[in-house]
């Protein structure tokens, strides 16, 4: 097997479980491998370390695939991957149908995503040595899973820097277009042909989850309580109800639950979750029109359309708008403006709940600058329309934007706005995306919830 010898001065990253080997990193090669060939790693004395497949077009020239010598990526190698994949899963991934399978370097499969839907799988395959064995992966992918269709989602640019075009396209047997699959007792409707990447986003199945304690509890705001009420046709029986203000029985029964604002909705997967526990209303927006339809479809599917109203709109926008509507508010309330003119904002409404899932704002180092000031006007603008005492649920997945660096960037928004936040709850990517320690890129998503008060009001 041909190798590749490693420079003597490079940093220890492939000792402490880095999967990766950079082109600056490599002395020589010695044998004459082709594009997509296995190679041994072995260091400036000699000493193998690990077996990757090679590609000297990419400045990732070779992803580790085994720390023990290793002869081909055959099927009966991926079986055996593909079943430690889904004993991982099925540990730990309950209630659901729907799942990363397959997550790159993380399952010691890089360059490789399999999601799975139900019976449908859906494959993107990143770097030119998973592409040469599209076939064993196929296969092996049939043996260990049964699917009934497997659909390759690998139209993303990313196969660019590896030579390869951008493609997809079923792969084995049924592929419908729209699956419907199980998530947080959910029903999710998925498009995996035109969808954002494979259709959804996995990652953030737990957060979602974690909303459930915000939705509830708000009924007092608004003067409801729940007090003894006599049953009618029962003389002398009480049952407890809720009653409002003015002594009147309360029969929406979500008089309790949060109003609630979803920015970049995609599928609507938070606004389910809001519903699902509770919430009395959900402002569900996005700037794309195909993911609000998306988004309308899930919730008609779990029959949540009474309490959700859909937005297309830049989510920038929105909340500016909103926030500048709040203000003009508060002016006239404080005696200031012309009460005798309409408000120009034409917004000022404020939520018990912000929640914010932006897409990668800084996909490269360089963008991180912008990032920040992308993250910052969301953020900022965000917590201006949380209620007192209400939350803001916010969230990054450019791993460029590092957690303190996120962190830090919240907290100057936090500053500017004059609110002060309590961190109540702090996340990653769901048990579907592990992480290997030493490999910091794994580390992309952060998830946040915090508690929204104002500095002048304490």
């Amino acid at each position: 097997m041909p190798s590749v010898i490693l420079e003597r001065s490079r940093k220890k990253r492939l000792e402490h479980a880095h999967p990766w080997v950079f082109k600056n990193e490599i002395a020589k090669v010695e044998g004459d491998p082709e594009a997509g060939d296995l190679v041994s790693i072995v260091n400036h004395q000699g000493r193998y370390l690990a077996t990757g497949y090679y590609n000297p077009a990419s400045q990732i020239t070779v992803r580790v695939m085994s720390y023990e010598p290793l002869e081909a990526m055959d099927k009966s190698f991926f079986v055996e991957r593909f079943r430690n994949c889904l004993e991982h899963r099925q540990r730990f991934v309950t209630g659901g149908d729907a799942y990363r399978l397959v997550y790159g370097e993380a399952d010691f499969l890089p360059g490789l995503i399999v999601d799975r839907f139900g019976d449908v799988l859906v494959v993107q395959l990143l770097t030119l040595g998973m592409d040469r064995r599209r076939e064993e992966i196929r296969d092996a992918l049939v043996e260990v899973i049964h699917p009934v269709g497997i659909y390759e989602r690998s139209d993303v640019s990313i196969r660019e820097l590896e030579g390869l075009e951008q493609i997809k396209g079923p792969l084995y047997g049924d592929c419908p277009r729209h699956v419907v699959v199980t998530e947080n007792g959910l029903q999710i409707k998925v498009d995996i042909v035109e969808g954002q990447k494979t259709g959804y986003f996995f990652d953030q199945r737990e957060n979602r989850a974690a909303i459930a304690p915000l939705m509830t509890g708000w009924g007092a705001r608004s003067g409801i309580t729940l007090q003894e009420v006599a049953e009618e046709g029962e003389s002398g029986t009480t049952v407890m109800k809720p009653v409002n203000k003015s002594g009147k029985v309360v029969e929406f029964p979500f008089w309790d639950g949060a109003t609630v604002l979803e920015c970049f909705s995609h599928t609507g997967s938070f606004t389910l979750n809001a519903c699902k526990y509770g919430a009395k209303k959900v402002t569900c927006l996005d700037i794309s029109e195909h993911a609000i339809e998306s988004a309308r479809d899930n919730v008609k599917l779990n029959g949540y359309e009474e309490r959700v109203e859909f937005v297309v709109d830049d989510a920038f926008q929105y909340l500016r708008n909103q926030v500048k509507g709040v203000e003009e508010r508060a002016a006239r309330a404080g005696g200031k403006g012309d009460t005798s003119k309409p408000l120009t904002a034409g917004g000022g409404r404020t939520f018990d709940v912000v929640i914010l899932d932006p897409p990668a704002f800084a996909k490269t180092k360089s963008a991180v600058k912008g990032a920040m000031r992308g993250y910052k006007d969301i953020n900022l603008h965000g917590m201006k329309l949380v209620n007192e005492g209400g939350y803001l649920v916010t969230a990054s997945c450019s791993y460029h934007m590092r957690p303190e660096l996120f962190l830090d960037t919240i907290k100057e928004a936090a500053a500017d706005a004059g609110k002060i936040l309590r961190l109540v709850d702090w996340r990653a990517a769901g048990k579907d995306h592990p992480q290997i320690l030493g490999v910091e890129e794994g580390h992309y998503l952060k998830f946040a919830i915090f508690e929204v008060r104002s500095r002048t009001k304490l």
